[in-house]
């Protein structure tokens, strides 16, 4: 019983063996690049709910509890705090 080549012989080999490497590097390198974008995309979302509509953004919103800190640590009084929040919320 004879066994037909069909004439590549050992290229054929060498040719399958590359493009199964090569198939494999870009599934994992898709799969970790899919990971990674998830995480990302988990990662900068802001906890809490969004800010109701015409209330300003989440910057308003943050530089208010900043304000609102810097008054509970005694750094401004409360004429200065009301003055700055006052001026923040003129600005909106």
């Amino acid at each position: 019983m004879m066994w037909y080549d069909g004439g590549w012989g050992w290229g054929g080999w060498i040719v399958m063996t590359v493009f199964m490497v090569l198939f494999w590097a870009i599934v994992i390198v898709g799969l970790i690049a899919l990971v990674r974008y998830l995480a990302g995309a988990r990662h900068h979302q802001q906890p809490g709910p969004p800010p109701p509509p015409g209330e300003g953004g989440g910057q308003d919103r943050r530089a208010e509890n900043l304000l609102a800190e810097r008054f509970a640590r005694g750094e401004i009084d409360e004429d200065e705090y009301k003055r700055r929040l006052a001026v923040l919320r003129e600005h909106r």
